[in-house]
């Protein structure tokens, strides 16, 4: 297999990635480790009724919010051992996020009497029991938490944009690289503009919705595969894999009944933003089948 380019730049970003993610960390876990002291339990016993369009809403931000798992294999190209290093990944991802997110959730819950009715319930439940100085660290860790998700998203998107092209599905200057670096330039160039316009473009409850629509459509597709590969006129075209998921197609259909049910939170604006992206995208591939470029001329070009 052919390494990815860029292996270089791959991990200096890396670096940087995990600097900004210790940054994002550690006032969580001074916000959780010192929380969970001032917490009221009384504060879980009377909960406000929710309709079931705000449970929808909650449950696309909920989405964005515990998501992200799906970009650990991403970057396994530049992996020395994905078969051993990305599931462990994945699932370390996953039970790691699901802790720190709901542990924080209820601190701030806790702690303050209507967490419904503060815009910023994390800053404001540590100003509550650590002062100013804690309102202003979580807020140092906002940034960073920002800053990390976009180089991240930076990151991995690049990448998703030059395996298309490198697989003839995109036009053939997304998967061009620069010489020197071996970098590809013009994908990364082409994801961050895009970041760049989504992040003026509109809040970030908006864009998180748009985020997790994107998200869910990836986990209905994936799911929907699942039930293709296992099928037995499939099989036998395909390397056996290593681990198949339990109770044959039941997991893949409840996961395609889950992702249709949680899109339904969305408003129409939000659905049309998402059919939007996707028109794009197949525009890209539309431009593609109308001029052919060889998988190896995409991963050949040079800027």
């Amino acid at each position: 297999m052919r390494a990815g380019p860029g292996l270089t730049a791959v991990a200096v970003s890396t670096v940087a990635v995990h600097v900004l993610t210790i940054g994002k960390l550690l006032p969580l876990a001074i916000f959780i480790g010192v929380g969970l002291a001032y917490i009221h339990a009384d504060r879980f016993t009377t909960l406000p009724p929710i309709t079931a369009r705000q449970a929808g809403a909650a449950a696309l931000l909920l989405i964005f919010i515990y998501g992200g798992y799906e970009v650990v294999p991403v970057p396994a190209g530049e992996a020395l051992d994905p078969r051993r290093d990305v599931p462990f990944a994945t699932v370390a991802t996953i039970v790691a996020s699901m802790a720190i997110m709901t542990l924080a959730h209820v601190v701030a819950q806790g702690v303050l009497t209507d967490v419904a009715m503060h815009s910023t319930p994390i800053a404001d439940a540590a100003a509550v029991f650590l002062g100013a100085a804690g309102g202003v660290l979580i807020s140092v860790g906002s940034v960073m938490s920002m800053s990390g998700n976009n180089a991240g998203q930076v990151l991995n998107g690049s990448r998703m944009l030059f395996a298309l092209a490198e697989q003839g599905q995109l036009p053939s200057w997304f998967g061009r690289v620069r010489a020197k670096s071996q970098t590809p330039v013009n994908a990364i160039v082409f994801t961050s503009a895009v970041a760049l316009a989504l992040a003026l473009s509109g809040s970030f409850a908006a864009i998180a919705v748009v985020s997790a629509l994107a998200r869910l459509l990836m986990y209905a597709g994936s799911a929907a595969a699942t039930l293709r590969l296992r099928s037995r006129s499939f099989t036998g075209s395909v390397k056996a894999a290593t681990f198949v998921t339990p109770f044959g197609a039941a997991i893949p259909l409840v996961a395609i009944g889950v992702c249709v049910g949680i899109a339904f939170g969305a408003t129409r604006q939000q659905l049309v933003g998402g059919l939007a992206a996707l028109a794009l995208g197949a525009l890209l591939y539309g431009i593609q089948l109308a001029q052919p470029v060889r998988p190896a001329q995409a991963s050949c070009s040079q800027g």
